[in-house]
């Protein structure tokens, strides 16, 4: 089944054992709400779909499908990449699986392929947690826990708390990656929007290397048409130094007619990642905007990079909007 052929959220079945077994992605949980409807997976917490008013918000999947190019999926205990899957702590150096094998790297965080529990629940919100046991690589015993809320207007809002049950300081960075769409507008015709200074400039491994002030193409303050001219825009890049404006930034996608989508982020997620692939599944582009708090390879960088004390907690907010 492909993107496009997926029923709308409204169609797809509350949790059940049988929902469960139907669905790659384990369990589903639909939640409802001022027009809002999200369907929410036990597998890595992710956002499958969110429509509001009846538009499609996000980018989705067939019940046999896992999340294609980590579609919707949450990010902990950190985001995007660890160079080599290496990284030293106090002095030793720590090796973690391999999980993005084209250019060597541990990608994405260790709860991708893991089952989170529901542990609150309500017709417009689901909270799901997992637990990262020590492990090669990652020696410290840490819960994530992800709240999804639709409000009276059916716009949504997702929280990330990190709670570190270790007797030592924990490092993480905490991210997702939702993919925006805006109903049948093909996404080649949007316009992007990212409110952000600086651009972190990667290697051909995307490992970044430095940052620069955003200039020319990479700039995408005032905003550039996702297919324009030469086949349209060609990204997978953190950018930072971003706008807020009364503790959020924003990133937007905006359609000709005028409608728009955007994803917004608290100020505890200095970075987005921007990615504009041409490979999702029955679409010409799709374009996941990344709120992170650190960036690839921030176990290695220190870009971002922060410490959680035993028995603390620390969370992120961030969400989609629209004027529909």
């Amino acid at each position: 089944m492909t993107a496009s052929s997926v029923p709308a959220a409204s169609r797809i079945a509350s949790p059940t054992s049988a929902t469960a077994r139907a669905c790659a992605t384990g369990r589903q949980y639909e939640l409802r709400r001022g027009g809002g409807v999200a369907v929410v997976t036990e597998l890595a917490a992710t956002l499958r779909s969110y429509e509001r008013n009846g538009v499609a918000l996000v980018e989705t999947f067939g019940d046999a499908d896992l999340p294609p190019g980590a579609a919707g999926i949450t990010l902990a205990p950190w985001a995007n990449r660890i160079e080599d899957g290496r990284w030293t702590l106090d002095g030793a150096v720590q090796q973690l699986d391999i999980t993005e094998p084209s250019r060597g790297h541990a990608s994405h965080g260790l709860l991708r392929n893991t089952g989170y529990e529901a542990v609150d629940r309500s017709a417009g919100s689901v909270a799901l947690e997992a637990v990262v046991f020590p492990q090669h690589g990652y020696p410290f015993l840490v819960r994530h826990r992800v709240e999804y809320a639709l409000d009276d207007d059916g716009g949504l809002s997702v929280r990330q708390t990190l709670a570190n049950d270790s007797a030592r300081e924990a490092p993480f960075g905490l991210g997702a990656h939702p993919y925006l769409r805006l109903g049948d507008v093909p996404t080649e015709e949007l316009a992007l929007q990212v409110p952000a200074s600086t651009r972190l400039v990667a290697d051909g491994r995307l490992i970044p290397r430095a940052s620069e002030p955003v200039a020319g193409d990479a700039d995408l303050r005032g905003g550039r048409v996702v297919g324009g001219l030469g086949g349209g825009l060609g990204i997978d890049a953190a950018y930072t130094g971003l706008a807020f404006e009364g503790g959020r930034a924003r990133s937007v996608l905006k359609a000709p007619d005028g409608r728009s989508v955007w994803l917004w982020q608290d100020d505890a997620c200095p970075y987005v990642h921007v990615f504009v692939s041409d490979r999702y599944p029955g679409r010409l582009k799709a374009v996941a905007l990344e709120p992170m708090t650190a960036p690839a390879n921030a176990f290695n960088s220190g870009a971002g990079l922060r410490w959680l004390a035993p028995g603390g907690e620390a969370s992120i907010r961030w969400g989609i909007g629209s004027d529909l």
